[in-house]
């Protein structure tokens, strides 16, 4: 799963009196390690999802189901009776399920798909441009007027991805092209995945472990409808079930969790540079472990496609304080 920021899974910010230079090297050093995780769940999930013949519909019923019960049980251990505070009013309840449904569950499906179809490095690659894809969002439906960086970026991310798929040539693809579009599914569902549950966190005062936790509990509901863990159950090796726990504790009960860790450290936006830790790390495993080959193109556009969400992050918060 997508690394987003904690300022955009509802973290507020320190007072400056709590940032220390020791603070926010604790905060950096433990935001690294969830990002680092999440590099490694892509690079197993590949493995799944090509290496161990299991049917979509099965592994993402398995997964969030799985995920959803372990964070709701530790809601229930840090928050007690206000993990159910969610479900107050009807407006909420919708806020949930559009969170579950359009931004968490599909960005799963997108994701697994655009990995089982191409690779784990390209995928993430891709969904990695999602906060270019919130800032498009705002302008073409809120009308908002495009920053200079904004610009900057969007080139700088177009001519990136086009070294990363094509490898500097365009009549050729580094991915299928059935994989290509399923990453830009899992970028633009990311994008919901950050801005759905804003209401809920934000103006709710909903803890971001409960959002999450019932977000995963509801999407795991709907995919077990569709497809029934306890129906087709494919077999249960060691490896299977080895790989499984490894995506539900490093793609999103670890991480997530650590990344609150670190926020009791470090701001919010010097956290969200370490995001770019994630397709670094997913670059190196599969290189080492899956043999990608990777050309000299690739590296460069994905280089520039890490640098094109840098200069779109540090241009918005540059204009949130007042510079």
């Amino acid at each position: 799963m997508h690394a987003v920021s904690v300022r955009e899974k509802g973290f507020t910010g320190l007072k400056k009196s709590e940032v220390s230079t020791g603070n926010v090297i604790k905060g950096i050093f433990w935001a690294t390690i969830a990002s680092a995780m999440f590099g490694v769940s892509g690079t197993v999930l590949q493995f799944i999802s090509q290496g161990q013949s299991i049917p979509v519909g099965w592994f993402l019923s398995a997964r969030t189901m799985g995920a959803g019960v372990v964070l709701l049980a530790i809601s229930l251990i840090l928050y007690g009776k206000q993990t159910f505070t969610v479900f107050r009013s009807w407006r909420e309840i919708g806020w949930l399920v559009a969170y579950a449904l359009i931004g968490l569950g599909a960005n799963l499906l997108t994701f697994y798909i655009a990995v089982q179809t191409g690779n784990a490095a390209g995928a993430t690659i891709l969904q990695y441009l999602s906060p270019l894809f919130i800032v498009l969002g705002s302008l073409l439906f809120k009308h908002e007027r495009p920053l200079r960086s904004d610009i900057i970026a969007f080139i700088v991310a177009m001519v990136g991805v086009f070294l990363a798929i094509t490898r500097g040539d365009f009549s050729q693809l580094a991915l299928p092209l059935s994989s290509i579009l399923w990453g830009i599914g899992s970028g633009i569902t990311a994008a919901c995945y950050v801005v759905l549950p804003r209401n809920l966190v934000r103006d709710g005062g909903h803890a971001p472990i409960t959002v999450l936790g019932w977000g995963t509990f509801i999407a795991g509901i709907v995919f077990n409808i569709h497809q029934p863990v306890w129906v087709n159950t494919p077999p249960l090796t060691g490896t299977l079930l080895a790989s499984m726990a490894t995506v539900i504790l490093f793609g999103t009960i670890l991480p997530f969790s650590l990344l609150l860790y670190s926020s009791h450290f470090a701001p919010s936006d010097v956290i969200s540079i370490v995001d770019a830790v994630q397709p670094v790390v997913t670059f190196v495993l599969s290189i080492v472990f899956l043999s990608l080959a990777i050309s000299t193109a690739e590296v460069i556009g994905s280089v520039l496609v890490i640098l094109a969400i840098y200069l779109l992050q540090r241009g918005r918060r540059k204009v949130e304080k007042g510079f």
